[in-house]
């Protein structure tokens, strides 16, 4: 089959297609494993978490980068 001939007259030549590339896998982010005595975190969590409008599990570990666990017995102290 010859290839379709542009309004120009001349004819199309088939596009190259991009290849997309592979992502390196480090997107996600890393959260800490650590417990209550690490005194960096213990502080932050009765610093800020206090002041914030809805206080949940979710959003503790999400804003601290701790695990939900963590984040969890934390709250309950």
């Amino acid at each position: 089959m010859l290839p379709k001939e542009d309004a120009k007259g001349g004819a199309k030549k088939p596009q190259k297609t991009q290849k997309k590339k592979e992502g390196s896998g480090g997107g996600r982010a890393t959260k800490k494993k650590c417990g209550l005595k690490e005194k960096a975190t213990y502080e932050k969590l009765n610093k800020e978490v206090p002041s914030y409008k809805l206080i949940t599990v979710s959003v503790v570990s999400e804003r601290l980068k701790v695990r939900g666990s963590f984040a969890r017995r934390a709250l309950i102290e």
